[in-house]
């Protein structure tokens, strides 16, 4: 009895490495990535589409990926009629709705109900060429999928830094987030580079929960500001953009967040910080 329940243990841990070892040989994509726009920029060399508020996923012909290389897991139905190579996108539920998107794409066990609702965004299509006769080589792979969740991200031309702005406002104004630039001869090469611009209204960026301030008066009792670190190890306080559902609940420390503020000041940190959300777009690890 004690032989075969060993032989049972060295069994399940046999199995328990080798799903390990598979999962570690899923490399993060290589996957382009944005720099901030600036006034100035030669915008002719550029596209515009809107910055989808969702989950960048990288479609490997057989399943999505997020940036670090987990596997989102998504329903077969979903997938069944994908093509059969790499793509570049967004999982993607519609303005302001990333919390419910990025709760449902993390699950282990996919809900078909909140998968019915998300579709796949792709705005590149990894390989060679200039990005302009990617996009062509995407319009017509999309127009002939069979599949109603494969959707292509809309690039068009921009004239000027007015007309941009005035793009910016009107998709703000419609709820969505901001805007993406492309430039239109760029190669698809990982990486963060201007050959990709986010323009928004107000920068922001990501931080790691330190730890928790108790708040004072009306937030006695609850969280009042968090102290967080950023990347390369300056730490400061965000005590804005909280509703009190998170100042009762705040996210716990190593928690990744992401702010937005106002530019740096004159010693380097962000200026004007404040709280926008929950940054938990990876899939748990296996």
């Amino acid at each position: 009895m004690q032989m075969m329940c060993t032989w049972r243990f060295i069994a399940a841990l046999f199995l328990l490495l080798t799903c390990a070892a598979r999962a570690s040989e899923i490399e993060p994509p290589p996957v382009p990535l944005a720099s901030t726009y600036q006034q100035g920029v030669a915008l002719e060399d550029y596209w515009v589409s809107e910055k989808l508020d969702g989950v960048r996923a990288y479609w490997n012909g057989h399943a999505f990926l997020s940036r670090n290389g987990n596997v989102y897991r998504a329903p077969d139905w979903f997938m069944a009629r994908l093509p059969d190579i790499h793509l570049d996108g967004e999982l993607w539920m519609g303005r302001q709705r990333f919390a419910e998107l990025s709760g449902a794409v993390r699950k282990q066990v996919p809900v078909e109900a909140e998968w019915r609702r998300i579709r796949f965004y792709v705005f590149d299509l990894p390989g060679a060429g200039p990005f302009y006769e990617r996009y062509e080589q995407l319009q017509a792979l999309v127009g002939h999928a069979d599949s109603p969740y494969l959707k292509l991200v809309q690039q068009k031309p921009t004239s000027s830094h007015s007309a941009l702005m005035a793009d910016l406002d009107r998709v703000i104004a419609e709820g969505g987030e901001g805007l993406m630039l492309k430039r239109w001869e760029s190669p698809y090469e990982a990486g963060r580079s201007d050959d990709l611009l986010k323009v928004k209204a107000f920068d922001d960026a990501e931080a790691v929960v330190v730890e928790h301030i108790a708040g004072k008066g009306r937030l006695q009792g609850m969280m009042g500001a968090l102290k967080v670190e950023l990347p390369n190890g300056r730490r400061f306080r965000i005590g804005t953009g909280f509703s009190d559902e998170i100042r009762a609940h705040p996210p716990a420390p190593g928690t990744r967040i992401t702010f937005k503020h106002f530019g740096l000041t004159a010693t380097g940190l962000p200026r004007f910080a404040s709280f926008l959300r929950v940054r938990d777009d990876e899939p748990p690890e296996p």
